[in-house]
């Protein structure tokens, strides 16, 4: 029978005492009087002491106030009276023993109930999920990892609700979601009373700043949350909800109930935020987006049709014409028919971690990650294990650039205040591959004014290119992810300027990527008399025959020349001072001579074309070091006319 219908129940009581007081107690509970309910349920326990239903809907009720032992008490009570009466009671009692941690009680009375005639279908798989649960995290704690969060402190940190980290890759940046009272002289519990912002912390000499309010146009009087910064710390990808948009934002419009914004950092400040429109947004809830470095795929939670069940993840690409594609489910590894959420892409663009109740764990929403397979598809989650994940509620795991730390929100003793900020080494099983980056900024040589240019990364071994991205068109500030296990070429171009290439080995033994490339890149507007070193041209030793990974930097030569059909460059060739001079004469002229020939290849006119070998003449470091020697060996461009 239903909570309003009793009239029409069989009780396990004959007393008329204790069935109209119980009748009361109902009545109570559906007009949301808890106290009073809780009263009427006492007293009808008086009036009989083996009241089957009164212990049940009394344990019900301090399920719901998240009072776990005193449920328990109670289940336990009409239990003991009759537990063939109401067998789904074993089932609620084992629940509240998961959330306390007693797994080895909890999993007997999953057992016991799944002998029993269940005729809810979900039910019975959520208990045997809850069955599952409780044998894994069995296992888990007799098989912990290692764990020692620490609390980011005060700066970060504060007596309001810290949560949804978002870091850049340089690791120097971090911006968090901080639920607020609108009256921060008092910590009302009103939810009509609160908000979400973002605020940024930096982290200076080793410890992190005092957190600033990131303020409009980002931040408005509505919500705010469920944040991601790219790994350049360019662009912001954010939510807002219903409350959040129209006269609360300044006109900030949506498709649904919650949908994902962009805004773009110019200089130190941000743009209005813009929708990011279909078909990621939707009518349904939309939220919690995290972006790969390369910055073609788009993560993100949603709640639309066509899904697992629940909230499910879900991921866009952008298409060749630029535009986001339309999501695909990231399918049955990754979404169960429960919730998933929290997604983070790690820049080795390889590693997912995300939350979830539907995979097995310790009892409620649990920390996985998922790694793709050499077919792009992710593949088995794998829990990240105790005391990472409790029986309490885990979400919004991030881990920083090298891999090596993460960053998470927990409710943990010693805190602040609610759910604070916390930092912990990753133990290697977890960790993604590690990846490091080439930062600095981009400036006009003759001005130092930073300029907006372009960004091309491509594996020198397939020639594919791997990231494309712009430099901060305000200050020309630039971060570039490098993934492990590959060797790249980097070319930074502009229109009106000779262009910059480098080289990134980042495969083979002997190669640290802990540390990173921090380099400020001036660029020379094109005129008679400038040079270019191509880096990514490659030869073998005493070879002038070019190697496959050159044709890379060969073919940006010829778009360029393309593009300033006017130019006459000279190619030249120069080799460091190790063997004989005449030797080193021919050998440099007869690499420039190569270089020129692949040009005229390309329909680039000889007329536009000269080549001169230099030998060891014109060294640009001292040859008595081997990268002062690697140096010398170069090859170079010069605008003749």
């Amino acid at each position: 029978c239903s909570m309003n219908d009793c009239g029409n129940c069989i009780f396990s009581t004959t007393s008329k005492k204790a069935i109209d007081r119980f009748e009361k107690a109902i009545a109570a509970f559906d007009s949301r009087l808890d106290d009073e309910a809780e009263m009427y349920l006492k007293k009808a326990i008086e009036a009989d002491p083996n009241f089957i239903e009164a212990y049940t809907v009394l344990g019900d009720m301090y399920s719901n106030k998240r009072k776990s032992e005193m449920a328990i008490e109670n289940y336990k009570k009409a239990l003991a009276i009759d537990p063939s009466f109401f067998p789904n009671t074993l089932n609620s009692l084992g629940e509240e023993q998961l959330k306390l941690s007693r797994y080895t009680e909890a999993k007997e009375n999953f057992r016991l109930f799944l002998k029993t005639d269940i005729k809810n279908a979900p039910l019975k798989r959520k208990a045997q999920r809850n069955l599952r649960n409780a044998e894994f995290a069995e296992w888990a704690i007799a098989h912990p990892v290692e764990f020692k969060p620490e609390n980011l402190g005060s700066a970060v940190n504060s007596r309001f609700q810290e949560y949804l980290p978002a870091l850049t890759a340089d690791g120097q940046t971090l911006i968090v979601t901080v639920l607020l009272p609108d009256d921060t002289t008092k910590e009302t519990l009103n939810d009509r009373q609160k908000h979400e912002d973002f605020y940024a912390s930096k982290l200076l000499n080793g410890a992190w700043s005092k957190r600033n309010n990131i303020g409009p146009p980002i931040n408005s009087i509505g919500n705010e949350g469920a944040q991601c910064i790219s790994p350049d710390g360019q662009f912001l990808f954010f939510t807002s909800c219903e409350e959040g948009m129209g006269e609360y934002s300044g006109g900030r419009t949506g498709f649904g109930s919650c949908d994902i914004f962009y805004s773009q950092k110019i200089g130190e400040t941000w743009s209005k935020p813009q929708n990011m429109g279909q078909p990621i947004n939707s009518k349904y809830w939309d939220t919690q987006p995290s972006v790969s470095s390369d910055g073609n795929d788009l993560y993100f939670v949603s709640k639309r049709n066509g899904g697992k069940g629940g909230s499910d993840i879900w991921k866009s690409s952008l298409t060749k014409e630029g535009y986001w594609g339309i999501p695909v489910n990231l399918g049955d590894s990754v979404n169960t028919e429960y919730d998933e959420a929290s997604p983070f892409i790690h820049p080795d663009n390889q590693t997912l971690y995300f939350s979830s109740y539907g995979h097995t764990g310790m009892g409620s929403s649990d920390l996985f990650l998922t790694r793709k397979n050499k077919d792009g598809k992710f593949g088995t989650a794998v829990n990240l294990g105790y005391p990472i994940n409790t029986s309490n509620n885990e979400n919004s795991l991030i881990v920083n650039a090298e891999g090596s730390i993460a960053y998470y929100s927990s409710i943990r003793n010693g805190g602040l205040g609610m759910d604070d900020i916390y930092s912990f080494a990753m133990p290697k099983s977890i960790r993604p591959l590690p990846t490091s980056y080439f930062k600095g900024r981009v400036f006009d040589k003759n001005t130092n004014k930073g300029i907006e240019a372009r960004f091309e990364l491509t594996d020198l071994e397939t020639g594919k290119l791997v990231a494309e991205s712009y430099s901060n068109s305000g200050n020309g500030d630039f971060l570039v992810c490098l993934p492990t296990n590959k060797n790249y070429m980097m070319t930074i171009s502009k229109n009106g300027y000779l262009f910059y290439s480098d080289n990134f080995q980042m495969k083979g033994e002997g190669v640290s990527v802990n540390d990173p490339y921090i380099k400020d890149v001036p660029l020379t507007p094109i005129k008679a008399g400038e040079k270019v070193i191509l880096k990514n041209i490659f030869f073998s030793s005493g070879s002038f025959e070019l190697k496959e990974e050159s044709k890379n930097e060969l073919l940006k030569l010829v778009s360029f020349l393309s593009k300033n059909s006017t130019l006459k460059i000279e190619i030249s060739g120069h080799t460091d001072n190790v063997g004989a001079k005449d030797k080193n004469q021919i050998l440099s002229e007869s690499r420039a001579k190569s270089v020129v020939d692949f040009l005229l290849t390309q329909q680039i006119a000889a007329t536009r074309l000269t080549y001169k070998g230099y030998g060891d003449t014109q060294p640009i470091n001292e040859n008595d070091t081997d990268e002062h020697r690697a140096n010398n060996r170069r090859t170079e461009f010069k605008i003749v006319e």
